[in-house]
């Protein structure tokens, strides 16, 4: 078991990775802000899907889900069509300008971890990724309702004198 000095030092490292992706966010194009950029990401990753659907793996409210697929839809990169199984409901599905769209994300995200890691051995970058995915597995599913720990409470022996 890792140490309470160990645990901080993670903690201000995982905090400061809100750099690394500021600077993932800086390679977007101008016309895909990240939100965007992230409805894409989803759909390439898990195919048609619910607005609903979207929502909860975005971890956003569905009124910020709409604005991204509004977004993204006037752009031309999705198409809504309606569910077959509920006439209320849209499928969203990339269309081939949003696959084109999404593969130029991909090349940017690719080049920009190629420059910044240009130091690092394959083997490096292979821990990485599997310590990371490690790391996401032991945190489980980041979407549901958070799994808080049981408060550490250390205990203090207090004498009459130091009280």
């Amino acid at each position: 078991m890792a140490e309470q000095a160990q645990f901080e030092e993670l903690a201000r490292q995982l905090s400061a990775v809100g750099a690394v992706k500021r600077d993932m966010g800086r390679i977007l194009p101008p016309d895909c802000p990240a939100g965007s950029a992230a409805v894409l990401t989803l759909l390439g990753r898990h195919g048609d899907m619910r607005m609903s659907k979207l929502a909860e793996l975005l971890a956003v409210d569905m009124s910020v889900t709409s604005r991204h697929v509004a977004h993204v839809a006037a752009r031309g990169w999705i198409e809504r069509s309606p569910d077959p199984a509920d006439k209320r409901s849209r499928i969203l599905r990339l269309t081939p300008e949003g696959l084109e769209q999404l593969d130029e994300l991909s090349r940017r995200t690719t080049r920009l971890l190629a420059e910044r890691l240009a130091d690092w051995t394959d083997d490096e970058v292979g821990q990485l990724i599997r310590l990371m995915t490690r790391l996401r597995a032991s945190f489980g599913d980041c979407r549901s309702a958070p799994r808080l720990p049981a408060p550490v409470i250390e205990e203090t022996t207090r004498t009459p004198a130091s009280t």
